[in-house]
């Protein structure tokens, strides 16, 4: 029986990376769009955005493309999209007719801090190192991808449709807050308890990131 072909050598500049750079770059052309009061574009450059996210992870399985740059910037490009929408979408001046909540911002961005900081935590007390995304975690993302995307769709075509929108915002807060106390719980508390039985602070466990 022969062994699958070799993945080809992949760069840093491969193809998942330069999706993940072009989602950095359109970050501040929707931050533009939208201070300057034009839904559509932002709308459009978000939606944009949002596709690079789907592209990168598709071609680093389908080319087998995965580097450790990618590891780092695609994440790292997803929470700048997204914490941008959020503090844009938030001001009711730039934002029209919808608004997110300043509530929901506040908990998601505070969400990122918390699991950045335990993060930190473990790594100084417990030397854990790895931290792989939970089911939870993608799921709180994928509520709140949709929740932007349904306010700026919104936005752009001048609807206020508040039954659904406010469905989405408490959606969104849901995951958020589950998603929150799931990392906590299995990231932190447990990491810390598994790491303290393995002994010696060796990197014996992962967190729930």
């Amino acid at each position: 029986m022969t062994s699958p072909p070799a993945a080809p050598p992949s760069g840093p500049l491969n193809v998942p990376n330069i999706l993940s750079l072009g989602r950095i770059a359109l970050v501040p052309v929707f931050v533009w769009s939208a201070v300057a009061r034009r839904p559509l574009a932002a709308f459009l450059v978000f939606s944009a955005a949002a596709l690079t996210d789907f592209l990168d992870g598709l071609a680093a399985r389908l080319l087998r493309q995965k580097t450790k740059l990618g590891l780092f910037l695609d994440p790292a490009a997803d929470k700048l999209l997204m914490t941008a929408a959020f503090v844009v979408c938030s001001f009711p001046a730039v934002s029209r007719p919808n608004a997110v909540p300043a509530a929901l911002t506040a908990v998601v961005i505070g969400r990122d801090l918390a699991i950045v900081i335990g993060a930190w935590v473990l790594y100084r007390a417990a030397a854990v190192k790895s931290f792989p995304p939970s089911l939870w975690g993608k799921i709180s993302t994928i509520c709140q991808m949709v929740c932007l995307f349904l306010v700026l769709l919104c936005n752009a075509l001048g609807l206020r449709p508040a039954g659904l929108l406010s469905a989405a915002f408490l959606l969104t807060l849901a995951a958020t807050l589950v998603s929150a106390g799931h990392y906590f719980r299995t990231g932190f508390v447990l990491g810390l308890a598994r790491s303290r039985r393995g002994g010696g602070g060796k990197p014996t466990s992962r967190s729930g990131r």
